[in-house]
């Protein structure tokens, strides 16, 4: 693969710390959640990983949509990421909910939202690794 753009952000003190991208339009406390045992005064990797998966699969829904020439533009992802013990250490489960414009039947719904899945970086990252659910509202 040949990059076309890279990202690069710095964390320090892990869970407890701050993550700052080079460009320094990210510059967040991290935190771990309360229901990690953490104080939840700041965002958290799960977090993080949610909003990137849900505004990538967005846009490959859009990508996709304009393909078929089906206007998605309206169209909600939600991600939701879970996290919890698996074997010695820990693992993620992802939710991504989709909710279409009324205008989109729910057969071409389900095309376009699983042509996404095929299409979108962070899908094709996960796959095999981590259970992904896809969920049409």
């Amino acid at each position: 693969m040949d990059a076309l753009y890279t990202a690069v952000a710095t964390a320090t003190h892990g869970r407890e710390g701050r993550a700052v991208s080079s460009d320094g339009t990210i510059d967040l406390e991290l935190a771990p959640p309360v229901e990690l045992g953490g104080s939840g005064a700041g965002t958290n990797p799960e977090q993080l990983f949610a909003a990137g998966y849900a505004a990538c699969f967005g846009s490959a829904l859009g990508v996709v949509g304009r393909r078929a020439k089906v206007d998605v533009t309206d169209a909600a992802v939600t991600a939701e990421v879970g996290i919890g013990k698996e074997g010695e250490g820990f693992a993620l489960a992802v939710t991504l909910r989709v909710e279409l414009p009324d205008s989109v039947d729910a057969e071409t719904g389900r095309k376009l939202v699983e042509t996404a899945h095929q299409v979108c970086p962070y899908s094709n990252a996960t796959r095999g690794n981590i259970p992904v659910e896809l969920v049409i509202e």
